[in-house]
């Protein structure tokens, strides 16, 4: 299929409601359900450069985000369509009520607006689900809610830092950074 045809409107029609579907049993935290929405699931996360690949490293994503975030919710903002992907532009919030890899909780919480790529192969399985969003912002907001002239939240903020420090010095995921240019011609 050319990348200038849209599929016929049932096949559009399926992929808006596998992708709903999805973003309610994530929130809802049924993780087979979620799951089975994949074939084999994928993510990735441009923001941190990190790719979670296969049914254990998606649910260790599920786990450590909801035990940061237990509260987790998306708002969705718009949904379109491409040829081989549904595109949605959401809101995702929660509270960071647990420690989000090397940061210890803040208490506070978070509204950060990302775009999610859900893309399908030429069988119509969902064979990715890449999101773009900028950790800064959740970080700022995480970060907002600590009292700098209290000793304890000086403290909780300087092992914030650290803690954000430690997880951006990773090397960037392969799969992210080695892409091939499209054929435009």
């Amino acid at each position: 299929m050319s990348r200038f045809t849209l599929p016929p409107a049932e096949v559009l029609e399926a992929r808006e409601k596998l992708v709903l579907d999805h973003f309610h049993d994530e929130v809802r935290q049924d993780w087979d359900a979620t799951l089975s929405t994949f074939p084999h699931p994928h993510y990735e996360l441009v923001a941190s450069m990190t790719v979670h690949d296969g049914d254990d490293e998606v649910r260790g994503y599920y786990h450590d985000t909801r035990v940061a975030f237990p509260d987790q919710d998306h708002e969705i903002i718009a949904l379109r369509h491409t040829h081989d992907a549904v595109v949605v532009e959401f809101w995702l919030t929660g509270t960071h009520l647990g420690p989000l890899g090397r940061m210890p909780p803040t208490g506070s919480a978070h509204r950060t607006r990302m775009t999610a790529y859900f893309v399908f192969d030429e069988d119509e399985n969902l064979v990715a689900e890449r999101i773009y969003f900028d950790q800064l912002t959740i970080l700022k907001q995480l970060v907002a809610g600590l009292d700098k002239r209290r000793p304890g939240d000086l403290l909780t903020l300087g092992r914030v830092v650290a803690g954000a420090l430690g997880m951006a010095s990773g090397d960037p995921d392969p799969r992210l950074t080695e892409t091939t240019p499209p054929d435009l011609g």
